[in-house]
Order: structure tokens, then sequence, then C-alpha cells
């Protein structure tokens, strides 16, 4: 499969991959297990964005730190996904928390992994089938083989204040980005130096993905001088980031990485500064 799948391609193709629903709402964190409970794509798994696809929280590194890679690969295991497994991940909220799961399993080296286009919404307006039946999958073996060099850190987002040798992309709304109505974090505001690309600005009206050539012109205009390599992707929590390194994957700009922390992680540490 390539990085997206059209919904009647996926429901030919059910019995050859594993489907992972990843819905949830950030303000009300069981709102996606009630969903998947009351009806989902027929044999999916679901995937708990707050503890299935995040770490533990210590106060000072964010509200979706990465899980640890064993955590994560025992997971993959338990959904039954193996070295050769196809995974397609899909949600309700034009794919946000599907990259998430997209970059996760990419970081731990596993590529075969797809997005579902226009996710739930599209499967329904597809008048496709919905099962209420939880999945049983057979447990499996799945190797992690993280990847550091996809990932930086506070502290390297912080030196690149002082040389900036990347440019950092803001995944979150303008207003949040200006500091203004901030209704997530304690402190509104951005790394200073940081550009602002909201993710839902890699999707059309209708909430799919825009042809890959429209968002390498607009990607290729938030990069200036910069090549994709010297992109560092962040948003809230490293959620929505994960959207706008999918997009530059499906532009065919590949290389940017993720700073997981986001300004949930670079705003509770006072010495950090913040832009307005």
């Amino acid at each position: 499969m390539s990085l997206l799948i059209e919904p009647q391609a996926l429901a030919a193709r059910l019995g050859d991959c594993v489907v992972v629903d990843c819905r949830h709402d950030l303000a009300a964190p069981d709102a996606g297990c009630k969903a998947y409970d009351a009806g989902h794509i027929p044999g999916a798994v679901f995937a708990h964005l707050e503890t299935d696809l995040s770490g533990p929280k210590s106060g000072l590194n964010g509200r979706h730190p990465l899980p640890a890679p064993e955590a994560l690969a025992e997971w993959a295991g338990r959904a039954g996904i193996g070295a050769r497994t196809q995974v397609v991940a899909y949600d309700a909220s034009g794919g946000m928390f599907a990259a998430r799961l997209w970059w996760l399993l990419r970081w731990l080296g596993h590529e075969r992994v797809a997005v579902l286009d226009g996710g739930w919404q599209a499967w329904l307006a597809a008048g496709l089938p919905v099962s209420a039946e939880v999945a049983q999958p057979t447990a499996v073996r799945f190797d992690a083989r993280p990847d550091a060099t996809v990932v930086v850190d506070m502290l390297q987002v912080r030196a690149n204040l002082d040389e900036p040798a990347c440019l950092v992309v803001d995944a979150r709304s303008p207003e949040r980005y200006r500091g203004l109505g901030e209704t997530i974090d304690p402190v509104g505001g951005h790394i200073p130096g940081a550009a602002n690309r909201f993710f839902q600005h890699n999707l059309d009206a209708g909430g799919r993905f825009k042809p890959a050539a429209q968002l390498r012109d607009e990607w290729l205009a938030v990069l200036g001088e910069y090549p994709p390599a010297g992109l560092i992707c962040q948003c809230g929590s490293g959620v929505t980031a994960c959207h706008n390194l999918f997009a530059l994957e499906l532009a065919g700009l590949p290389g940017a990485r993720l700073y997981p922390g986001s300004w949930s992680e670079w705003c509770a540490h006072p010495d950090n500064p913040v832009a307005r």
C-alpha cells in the first residue's frame, strides 16, 4: 500500500492487514474507546492515545511523551502486528491521531503503515460495513528498531535558538501559535523562531489530504532555504506534528524530525524563552 488508502480499497483488503482505530478526543479521553465499542471497521483493533501511543507523564516531559519502544512493541505484538504486517490507521479527526500511529511505527522500523484517507467519516459515507465486535487478534512478535535520528529533544531545540541550523515548524492553530486563546497548556505562545503550518492546512474542504503536488508547493513555501532534513516538527504535545510529517512524506519531502515534547514540554520549563 501507499501512504494513503481509500475506503473501498481497504474494504477489499480487510483480511490482509491490521486495521487500527485511533479515534480520540483530547477533551474527553474516553470518547475514542466508547466510539469503538459503538461501532468500528470490522476487525479493527483499538489504540488509545493516552495509554497505548504515549508514555508516562512527569509534568515536565509534555502531555503525550513518546512511549518506551519496548512498551509500544508489546502493544503492537498484541495487536497482531508482525514484521511484514500491513497496518492501516484511521480516526475521525482528519488523520491527526492516525498519523501519530503511522509515525510511531515508522520510528520503530515498521514501514508498512498507511492512513485511511478521510477516516471514519469517509468509511461511513461509502456505505461500508460497521461492526461492534471487539477484535481478538492473534499475538505475534514485534521487534522494535527505534531510529534515534528522527527525534530531537528539548536541549537540541534550545541549542538551535542560538545557532539556527534547523527550522522549527509549529503545527498548532495560528491563534495558539500567537499565544491567543490558549486553553490546553498553561502558557501561550511559541518557540522563538518557529514557523507556523497549521496541520489542518494539509487537508481539503472535505477532510481528505490535498494532492501530493499541492502539498509539495505549499511545503516548499514553508521550507524556504531549508532542506526537508532541516525541519523540526512540533505542536502542542507531539501529536499533530506527526500530521505535518505525514504530509511531508506525501509531498515527497521526507527527512524532517519530530520534537515529541513540543510546546507542552517547552512551556513547562520556565527558563525556556517564549515568543508571542
